[in-house]
């Protein structure tokens, strides 16, 4: 018993430093291979890939973000420094907000002149490297955060790759000068020639993956593009709020409206409820200060992009 309680300490201290041990280490802890196929068998352990495992609690409260950044570091414990983290992996170990890119996969880009390939839960990459696509991000190699979104983005659609570019340029990982240089390098590369629109639109202001996807979807249904973050003051100059977007032709302010938001505004101890109050009150100040109307989407309003051009003319007839 007392081993056992030793081992799981071990595994513990292990699964704190980096989101997983190896059999080997679970091994060298006191458990024999039939220990580690009960653990398993009994749901207190997850095997995630090949002789990596998690505890099962832990495993199941990360989100699928987190589960590939426990995947990647289990990746290159195995691979070494013949690989850097690329494409979706490295956009997340640089901390950029990701949408719509499968993560069960962990892709790597090959430094030792490794073949192309998928090999189980690894996508092995091709590609030109120099050293100064490389960084160190906590421990990990990783390629350049502009090429990672722009290697992402080339196998997606152009929303998915915006909504990359975007959320780069939100968290400072790049400016707009070293994307649009490191896009003139990639640009005659295999699955790239589209991101041209992508990175022409990208903007750092867009405070979000869903305000991201309201600008591609305005693109798509014919809706100018609006002024990004614009501030509403009162007569006296003092801030009121910050608009996701600003028709200035049409006196209209637009907002995105996600869970999280709501989440965000919440204060210690604060009901849901009185935050989405507080929101209204906020709302019609704006509206007041700017006589302006507003509109406000929805993820679900991106599904139905008529719908969405229907409520913004609907408004703008009003307006005059």
């Amino acid at each position: 018993m007392r081993a056992s309680v030793v081992g799981m300490d071990v595994m513990r201290a292990l699964t704190r430093e980096c989101g997983f041990f190896t059999r080997a280490e679970a091994r060298a802890a006191g458990y024999d291979d039939r220990d580690i196929a009960r653990k398993v068998r009994q749901g207190e352990w997850t095997r995630f890939r090949r002789g990596f495992y998690a505890l099962t609690a832990e495993w199941t409260a990360l989100t699928p973000v987190g589960q590939h950044k426990v995947r990647s570091r289990a990746v290159l414990r195995s691979l070494g420094d013949s690989v850097a983290l690329s494409h979706v992996s490295g956009v997340i170990c640089h901390g950029i907000d990701v949408w719509g890119i499968p993560l069960d996969r962990v892709h790597v880009t090959r430094l030792d002149g490794g073949a192309g390939r998928v090999e189980g839960d690894v996508v092995h990459h091709e590609g030109v490297v120099v050293d100064d696509d490389l960084l160190e991000v906590d421990g990990q190699l990783v390629l350049r955060p502009e090429r990672c979104v722009l290697e992402a983005g080339s196998r997606a659609t152009n929303e998915v790759a915006l909504c990359l570019l975007d959320g780069g340029l939100r968290i400072g990982a790049f400016d707009q000068d070293r994307l649009e240089a490191c896009f003139s390098v990639l640009q005659a590369w295999p699955f790239m020639r589209h991101l041209w629109i992508p990175v022409r639109m990208a903007d750092g202001r867009s405070g979000s993956i869903g305000e991201s996807r309201g600008r591609w979807g305005f693109k798509g249904i014919g809706i100018p593009c609006p002024e990004l973050q614009h501030e509403v003051r009162d007569a006296d100059g003092t801030l009121i709020g910050i608009s996701d977007w600003w028709w200035e032709r049409f006196g209209l302010l637009g907002e995105f409206d996600g869970r999280v938001k709501y989440g965000r505004l919440l204060q210690p101890g604060q009901d849901p409820g009185d935050a989405v109050f507080q929101e209204k009150v906020r709302e019609d100040a704006m509206r007041e200060a700017r006589g302006a109307r507003m509109i406000r989407f929805v993820w679900s309003d991106y599904d139905d992009p008529a719908l969405m051009r229907q409520r913004f003319d609907r408004l703008i007839r009003r307006a005059g």
